[in-house]
């Protein structure tokens, strides 16, 4: 307003107005500067004030052209509102004057293009200045009504660039929306209108046709009832249709139907597009024939789904999509339940014909919400007068039903590689919610998944999806949030390029933020339902939850990088990892002991339970290929703290191994949940560095009031559980169990075998002394995870133990502390 010439003001406005859906302070601000800006009447003699208006206005369209207009809308309706009772409406002026001047300035600009050479230069002004005049006429159409003559002659706009393709569509918009509001038009102007509408339907691509074909729509059914001119315009095209069947049926391979493809794809997708808006099966179009033509043009576009090209595929798909709009009990058709559902599920379906369906679907919801808000405006005029119980919603009735359906497809299109894919899928759930079509329970561990998108805009829109949700119905998401987290492993499994690499559970940048780091937000707030989640997710590395260990991998990472934000919550998970090593880590020796044989001429059977166990693992491939990694370092290890004692007992144990290797295998694979777990405590202990003693003493039945202190977080921590990445990276499935490995396996054994003995810290360390089973304890957790040997603190096993397990990964735990 001060500096009306300053450059960057366009720049400046582009990024207010974009914020004028955020929380209600920042809205009121963005509303109260566009109302000063723009939307104060000004003086008429002020020519110059509004010219500078109407620059910026449009400079702000144009510039915003490839993110969408809402907020344009948002805002003209927020700032109509807030005067609609009020006496005195400056808005609704400034309005006015805004789409009179518009108008003008358009009339002008032809008059200087006419004089000028240089018309590729403006081309882009009058686009901007005839979508800022569609987006007044889609808030406010009465605005238009007296200007609408002089917009219809840019129908016959010459399209030679995408600029002119624009300026026709946005002009049949506005008309669309006029033209209705008219009180007796001329008739020449009606006729006009149509011809014009008629000749770029035959002429024009896609866009064009379904811009003109939903203006005429409106013409036609609103105001002419001129049925016999589009009834013949129909008749062309589905005459066309049906000859071009006939002969395909006859021989699929003739070179007449490679020549007529172009007619071919025109035909479905007018036809399609015809049928959207006219409900030709009323009398006003067939006149007294018996033929029902909506299942004519079924049968038509069902026969063209089957082609073998894929671009005609895409057209007749396109086509029965706009007649579903028309005619929504079609979709229950079992031929197209069966054809919507196969493209969805078949992972070999071509990718466009999945997008198309899924668009289908978008449209047919954007329309039924559109038609149920009118609905609903018609219905608060008449409200007064008419009783409630006489207000059936059937539409929505029906497109609950429909959604029903293709739900299940839809959501599994989540887990498609394409991000086209999941960004449309993501659009119909995210329709279907809003319009409370389904129970959202069954979209949470959805949600959940996609929140983990690496794209931002979808993850912020399944975010935002969660949390409506959340405020409508409390508990649903910590309800399905175990279920959400494997849900989003299997999404990052689909998304995950290189099939070598294991996936990991947070980004890869500078934040290294857990991939469901919304999803933890959401839950802890509430203590109970944060300790369920955390226990659950812990449970999944018990050795009785057999769960793949890249999943193990992908939990562990999440719950390294989590939000954390008092001391209780990562004390509480140190607290139940010490109960669950001490339970798996003997169950664990327990059943490696049992695979062993007593000697070598009763060779025994390893255990049942212990072979069925080990199939089901090797089954998956990358655990048990995960081995070979791991034997080089253990190798290593085995001469250089070769005892003779221990070396006799490794000898002893490798005279007992049976023959059959399984049983090494699955320790080696149980024992990947372990040794995760020690590095998730070593880490959380060293990011948040909490002491031995504090971890110890922690109870998590203790008052929430002791740990509500604010964690301080180190920085550079990281969580890096090299053994496991080896594990899963080398590929041991496919090579023989050799000698050494056994060995590597059978030394991991006997130390873990010490570990579980001297797990729980003696009384002594109390006073400073290091006892012998101190000494027995380091010297386990030294040689299981390689390194040189952990101080003799008075710290607890685990932490030794992955103390050596980060120097490992090529960081000593130990300098850190």
């Amino acid at each position: 307003i001060e500096q009306p010439t300053f450059p960057k003001i366009t720049e400046m406005c582009v990024k207010m107005i974009r914020r004028v859906n955020d929380e209600e302070g920042i809205k009121k601000l963005v509303n109260e500067t566009f109302q000063k800006l723009w939307f104060t009447p000004t003086p008429h003699h002020d020519k110059e004030a509004m010219t500078r208006k109407i620059l910026n206005i449009t400079d702000v369209v144009a510039a915003c052209r490839d993110t969408g207009y809402d907020w344009f809308e948002q805002l003209l309706q927020n700032l109509l509102k807030s005067e609609e009772d009020a006496s005195y409406k400056p808005v609704k002026k400034a309005c006015t004057q805004l789409v009179d001047n518009l108008v003008e300035h358009i009339l002008k600009y032809e008059e200087s293009l006419s004089d000028s050479d240089n018309k590729g230069v403006n081309s882009g002004r009058l686009v901007a200045c005839i979508t800022t005049l569609f987006l007044f006429s889609k808030i406010r159409p009465q605005l238009m009504v007296k200007h609408a003559m002089t917009m219809q002659p840019y129908l016959t706009t010459k399209c030679s660039t995408q600029n002119d393709f624009m300026v026709i569509c946005n002009v049949a918009k506005i008309l669309e929306l006029v033209v209705p509001l008219m009180e007796h038009p001329s008739e020449t102007f009606l006729a006009t209108i149509e011809e014009d509408l008629m000749k770029l339907i035959i002429k024009y691509g896609m866009t064009v046709v379904q811009h003109c074909v939903s203006c005429l729509g409106a013409v036609v059914n609103k105001v002419t009832q001129n049925y016999k001119f589009v009834w013949a315009c129909f008749n062309r095209y589905y005459g066309a249709l049906s000859k071009l069947k006939n002969q395909h049926q006859e021989d699929p391979n003739s070179t007449i139907l490679t020549a007529n493809k172009p007619a071919l794809l025109r035909s479905l997708f007018t036809v399609g597009a015809l049928c959207r808006h006219f409900d030709f099966d009323q009398e006003d179009f067939k006149g007294n024939s018996k033929v029902n033509i909506k299942d004519k043009v079924l049968e038509l576009l069902m026969y063209f789904t089957k082609h073998s090209d894929e671009e005609v595929q895409t057209k007749a798909i396109i086509g029965l999509g706009f007649a579903f709009i028309q005619h929504p009990s079609l979709m229950f058709e079992q031929e197209v339940k069966t054809l919507y559902n196969s493209i969805l599920s078949d992972k070999n379906c071509s990718v466009n014909l999945k997008i198309q369906v899924l668009k289908n679907l978008q449209t047919y919801l954007q329309e039924e919400d559109t038609r149920m808000q009118q609905a609903d405006r018609d219905w608060k005029k008449v409200a007064k007068q008419e009783d409630l119980k006489e207000m059936g919603d059937i539409s929505s009735g029906m497109s609950s039903s429909i959604m029903q359906l293709y739900l299940k497809q839809v959501l599994e299109a989540f887990f498609h590689n394409q991000s086209s894919v999941r960004h449309f899928a993501l659009n119909v759930i995210a329709l279907t919610l809003n319009q409370g079509l389904i129970h959202p329970v069954q979209c949470v561990p959805y949600l959940i998944a996609m929140g983990t998108d690496p794209e931002p805009s979808m993850r912020n829109k399944a975010d935002q999806q969660l949390v409506e949700i959340d405020k409508k119905y409390a508990g649903f998401i910590h309800m399905k949030a175990v279920a959400g987290m494997k849900m989003s492993y299997q999404v990052q499994q689909a998304i995950n390029t290189c099939p070598k690499d294991p996936v990991r559970g947070f980004r890869h940048d500078e934040s290294s933020s857990a991939l469901c780091s919304h999803l933890y937000s959401m839950i802890r707030g509430n203590r109970q339902h944060r300790r369920a989640f955390l226990i659950s997710l812990l449970n999944l590395f018990d050795d009785t939850a057999k769960t793949e260990v890249n999943m193990l991998l992908y939990i562990a990472d999440n719950l390294a990088c989590f939000p954390y934000q008092t001391q209780e919550e990562p004390l509480f998970i140190m607290h139940h990892i010490d109960i669950t090593l001490s339970v798996s880590g003997s169950n664990l020796l327990q059943s490696f002991k049992e695979s062993m044989v007593k000697d070598k001429k009763k060779d025994r059977k390893p255990s049942s339970g212990e072979e069925s166990e080990s199939d089901s693992n090797s089954g998956s491939g990358s655990e048990s290929e995960a081995e070979a990694s791991k034997p080089r370092r253990l190798r290593k290890r085995v001469d250089s703290d070769s005892d003779s004692d221990e070396e006799n007992d490794i000898n002893a144990v490798m005279k007992c191994l049976p023959e059959n290797s399984a049983p090494l295998i699955e320790f080696a694979n149980v024992s990947q949940g372990i040794l995760l777990l020690l590095m998730l405590k070593q880490h959380l202990k060293n990011l948040c560095g909490f002491s031995d003693s504090k971890i110890q003493k922690y109870s998590p039945s203790e008052s929430a009031k002791v740990y509500d202190k604010a964690i301080n977080r180190k920085t550079g921590v990281h969580f890096h559980p090299k053994q496991t990445l080896d594990f899963l990276r080398s590929d041991m499935a496919n090579s023989k169990i050799t000698e050494e490995v056994k060995r590597s396996i059978v030394k991991q054994y006997l130390d873990f075998k010490l570990l579980m003995e001297h797990l729980d810290p003696d009384e002594e360390e109390e006073d400073g002394e290091v006892s012998a089973s101190t000494n027995a304890r380091n010297k386990a957790i030294t040689s299981l995870l390689g390194g040189g040997s952990p101080k003799n603190n008075a710290a607890e096993t685990e932490d030794d133990e992955s103390d050596g397990e980060d120097r490992g990964g090529g960081t000593s735990g130990v300098r850190r502390r």
